[in-house]
């Protein structure tokens, strides 16, 4: 097993450890995430998910308002935003104390989370390519950036996605990038492969293989595979059948030194953090 590699993040003031596993659980205030069971709408429904996010052990909340799944409307900045005020009004009566990742690829979104609710970490699946004004605002912002990799737009990615070689294509896109980043003072940066996001069947199981390679840049790795395509069009059926896989493929990304699992099921995820550990003990 390859062990995370030591390193800890700053969320507000706040140090992060990621060189022990970290599960990060997912909020989604959409009515058309691609996975039914975790769009959240109502007020009770957000409150009953984070309440349950929290009990079963998630160190991370990431909530999303917009759906970036093929295909998925584009609802705008304001709408966007009304949604996400909703979910972190209550999480923060709630749960004043947890550490918060908003899932937006709107620098205004970010700002506005970060300084009008606290958030502690930003995370974009576009690699700040849709929105040039992220990675100056992030950088003023002083918050952790998840940095995803992504070929193309979310409404055409999956249109025969090609790479001559993918891993070395996301090394150079990541390369680039966290040069970008840190000459504008971007101090705590995430890696996200971004599994699903430009990527086929074979793409995203090459990518999961060679997700050491990473390593290379000295910086934590985010996994985020939960009950995705790349689980249930292997194994069939849909992604409400696809927690068993998730549950291996996340076992899999531990051993192969994943630092942050974002998923819809915290507690089967952690119950494979730790019995990854007690197969695999610290010296």
């Amino acid at each position: 097993m390859l062990k995370p590699l030591p390193y800890t993040i700053n969320t507000g003031g706040r140090l992060m450890d990621l060189s022990e596993p970290q599960v990060m659980g997912i909020l989604n205030v959409t009515p058309d995430s691609f996975y039914e069971g975790s769009r959240k709408q109502t007020d009770e429904e957000i409150r009953e998910r984070a309440d349950e996010i929290i009990a079963e052990g998630a160190s991370i909340i990431d909530i999303g308002a917009q759906s970036t799944r093929p295909g998925a409307r584009d609802i705008g900045a304001d709408e966007e935003m009304a949604r996400l005020e909703r979910a972190l009004s209550i999480i923060r009566k709630d749960h004043p104390d947890t550490v918060i990742s908003v899932d937006t690829f709107r620098s205004s979104v970010a700002r506005r989370c970060v300084e009008q609710y606290g958030v502690g970490i930003v995370n974009d699946i576009s690699g700040g390519d849709i929105d040039p004004e992220m990675f100056p605002t992030v950088a003023e912002l002083g918050v952790p950036y998840i940095l995803m990799h992504i070929k193309g737009q979310p409404d055409t990615m999956q249109e025969a996605p090609h790479y001559d070689n993918i891993t070395q294509e996301v090394m150079l896109y990541f390369s680039e990038r966290i040069a970008r980043l840190r000459l504008l003072g971007v101090k705590d940066i995430i890696l996200d492969p971004g599994f699903g996001f430009g990527k086929t069947l074979e793409h995203n199981y090459c990518l999961m293989r060679h997700l050491p390679d990473l390593r290379a840049f000295d910086l934590p790795v985010l996994v985020g595979i939960s009950r995705k395509s790349m689980i249930f069009r292997l194994l069939g059926g849909s992604p409400t059948e696809a927690l068993n896989g998730t549950t291996a493929l996340n076992t899999i990304a531990l051993t192969l030194g994943a630092n942050i699992l974002r998923v819809h099921d915290v507690r089967a995820c952690l119950e494979a953090v730790k019995i990854t550990k007690a197969c695999f003990p610290s010296d």
